[in-house]
């Protein structure tokens, strides 16, 4: 495997493209390996080295994966050549990696013009360095809200991977195999792209247009469709609850026709339900996010920061300020 130092290879179109990896501190491994695995993958099938990569981090020595284990970088952040491509691998505790040194490694290498991308949730870090500004950018569904919250400037989407220029993005999990898969093509031709896939028993190629949740049907268990449009107004309007007159209305129902609905099909009226909703967005903002606790209540469509705190205790038996006051470490993230 080559080294991290500069290496400036020949133009020539029969050079390999070289990926670098950068592996943040408890980066997310399968998002790392299955990126890394397609490159592998190409190059076995096409009967040549189209692909060769190198793995950086900031210590330049080891790295310890979520998951513990420990992996041997082949050197620290330095200067790279122009035709490489930069993946950051994010994972947990993401606002730690994201540190001074980094930040301005990113922004000179951005400055020579490679191509820089974060898979899960190092899309944090890519924004932090202001690299996303302006951009189309995704990030793991648990850190939607909280990165909508602290970088308004970045176009944020729910897909799983975005390409807007020389940026990339991935949702994390197995969305790295999509992005990957989608380059080899442009790199080559699909028909490779489908081989690498097989070989990985990945029957379904997802594109940047697909979304990364589980639809609302799928993630209820209940196939409704009146059900199922409630569900997606409550969840795109968090902020300004929509009361459930509106909501009954907008779906062809009445009030009543409303509360039965969800108590056959969810065992709880659709007040508790939003509710409920509600207050997972609030948890996730005191755990990812410095918000102070008043505007996580407003982002979460409670006036009252004492109404939202006697709600939250009720649902999750602390205050949003013993919570807040759990993470002493640091904002958690998503996996």
């Amino acid at each position: 495997m080559p080294k991290a130092q500069r290496q400036d290879r020949p133009g020539t179109p029969d050079a390999p493209r070289r990926f670098v990896f950068v592996l943040l501190d408890n980066f997310t491994l399968i998002s790392f390996a299955a990126a890394i695995e397609c490159l592998r993958i190409a190059n076995r099938m096409a009967g040549t080295q189209l692909y060769d990569w190198t793995v950086i981090g900031d210590s330049g020595d080891v790295t310890v994966c979520s998951a513990g284990a420990r992996f041997q970088l082949d050197g620290p952040l330095g200067e790279l050549s122009r035709d490489d491509t930069v993946l950051v691998c994010g994972g947990i505790q993401i606002h730690q990696a994201a540190t001074k040194r980094m930040l301005n490694w990113l922004r000179r290498e951005a400055r020579r013009g490679l191509k820089i991308g974060g898979l899960c949730t190092a899309a944090y870090v890519l924004a932090r360095a202001g690299l996303l500004d302006g951009k189309r950018a995704t990030i793991h569904w648990e850190n939607h809200d909280s990165f909508a919250e602290e970088f308004p400037e970045v176009d944020l989407t729910k897909s799983i991977f975005t390409i807007d220029g020389n940026r990339m993005t991935t949702a994390g999990g197995t969305s790295s195999i999509d992005l990957m898969l989608g380059l080899i093509a442009q790199d080559n031709d699909e028909k490779l792209a489908n081989a690498v896939a097989d070989q990985l028993i990945y029957s379904s190629i997802r594109t940047a247009q697909d979304t990364q949740r589980l639809s609302v049907p799928t993630r209820i268990g209940v196939r409704h469709p009146r059900l199922s449009h409630v569900i997606q107004m409550m969840e795109s309007n968090i902020e300004e609850p929509i009361s459930p007159a509106i909501l009954a209305s907008d779906s062809g129902m009445s009030t009543r026709q409303l509360e039965r609905l969800f108590r056959r099909y969810l065992n709880r009226s659709p007040k508790r339900y939003y509710m409920e909703l509600r207050l997972q967005k609030a948890r996730n903002l005191l755990m990812q996010t410095d918000m102070t606790v008043i505007n996580v209540a407003l982002a979460c469509g409670f006036s009252s920061p004492s109404h939202f705190s006697k709600c939250y205790r009720a649902h999750y038996n602390t205050t949003p300020y013993r919570e807040r006051g759990t993470q002493s470490s640091g904002p958690q993230d998503a996996p």
